[in-house]
């Protein structure tokens, strides 16, 4: 290996060359041969970096608990490490040879670990690695990863935890149709239906979203939600304080009124219930000052779908002129159709690092002695 490979790339050199070369004000030039040899070095050499520590740090995920404490590694130190981790594993490549190096398994044995924010951020790294990421979705799965998930996101005692076991859950079995059948037989709606009575609201948005999404995928897990009662959740969500809380409820019962309609299958006393709702959200809306209408714009159009969806005719909130406004763009968009999509991975493989009073990253704890 060359000696740059074994001293660590000059970045502060490789910004300065990037940007001197990359100023969009001309056409790219040729790079000399010495350019391209640096350039490859350095690339090389950071790779390499990330590779022997994702190894170090499977090392200490293969320690001994106790063998940690004797060494004077705290916990924090864990969700430290944790957190790097997360860093190297937004690449996919990084993500699928965390399993190659050995990392994987004893990754989802933190699942079980007996601190709960070394729990919640096992599963926050395990969301990263799954996300967009068919592999890492297979190697999860044949390494049992799913079964912890869901026990946590099911009946874990700490609540972040259990929204960060939703969290994986949800990149898990995403266009993943084993993950999918292997949740409906842990019993999965049944969770749901618990998540949704819970306090937190961004445990709340996560299992409206899930819903939704597995609803698009299979409109035969209609009857599984109207069967668990989840359809009165929806309803009672879609009156929620939080904005997200509202639309992703209303997406779901657009879902659910969609197939309802297609059966014929519509009680008098549900349509009854869905029109004071909707009446509600519709004077709600009337109310709102120019300012919130304009956030709110995607519920507008899902309050005005519903409506038209389960009586057949448009919402007054057309004749009000509050469903498409000044400026917005119509027809309006087919939101009801639309996928819940998760943010792009490097988005968020680290929605929640740490950071020091100085915004400025931590240095990564040496875990082990040499």
């Amino acid at each position: 290996m060359s000696d740059m490979a074994k001293e660590g790339p000059n970045w502060d050199g490789l910004l300065k060359w990037s940007i001197a070369n990359s100023d969009g004000t001309r056409q790219p030039r040729n790079l000399s041969e010495e350019d391209r040899k640096w350039f490859m070095e350095a690339m090389q050499a950071q790779t390499v970096d990330i590779v022997k520590r994702m190894k170090e740090i499977t090392l200490v995920m293969k320690t001994p608990e106790q063998e940690l404490e004797n060494q004077g590694v705290t916990p924090a130190d864990i969700e430290d490490m944790l957190d790097e981790l997360q860093e190297h594993v937004e690449s996919i490549d990084m993500a699928n040879d965390l399993h190659t190096i050995g990392g994987l398994v004893p990754l989802l044995g933190y699942l079980k670990n007996s601190h709960a924010n070394i729990r919640a951020k096992a599963a926050d790294v395990v969301t990263t690695i799954v996300q967009n990421n068919p592999r890492s979705q297979q190697l999860v799965m044949e390494a049992n990863g799913f079964e912890p998930l869901v026990s946590n996101f099911s009946s874990d005692p700490d609540v972040n935890v259990r929204a960060k076991a939703l969290g994986a859950i949800s990149s898990l079995i995403r266009h993943n149709k084993p993950g999918v059948a292997a949740f409906r037989l842990a019993n999965g709606y049944a969770a749901l239906k618990d998540a949704l009575t819970s306090d937190n609201v961004r445990f709340q948005r996560k299992a409206l979203n899930l819903i939704h999404y597995l609803l698009l995928e299979n409109s035969s897990d209609c009857n599984i939600v109207k069967e668990l009662g989840l359809h009165r959740l929806l309803m009672h969500h879609a009156s929620s304080e939080d904005a997200d809380v509202r639309e992703a409820a209303l997406r779901g019962l657009l879902e659910l009124a969609r197939d309802t309609k297609d059966s014929s299958n519509a009680s008098s006393e549900d349509n009854e219930k869905m029109k004071q709702l909707l009446e509600e959200r519709i004077n709600g809306i009337s109310l709102m000052s120019a300012e919130d209408l304009g956030a709110v714009r995607e519920e507008r159009l899902l309050v005005d779908s519903l409506w038209s969806t389960c009586f057949d005719e448009p919402s007054s909130l057309r004749e009000k002129g509050l469903l498409v406004l000044p400026g917005e763009d119509a027809p309006p968009p087919d939101v009801a159709s639309k996928h819940f999509e998760p943010p792009l991975r490097g988005h968020v493989g680290n929605p929640n690092t740490k950071k020091d009073s100085n915004n400025e990253k931590k240095e990564a704890p040496l875990l082990l002695g040499p």
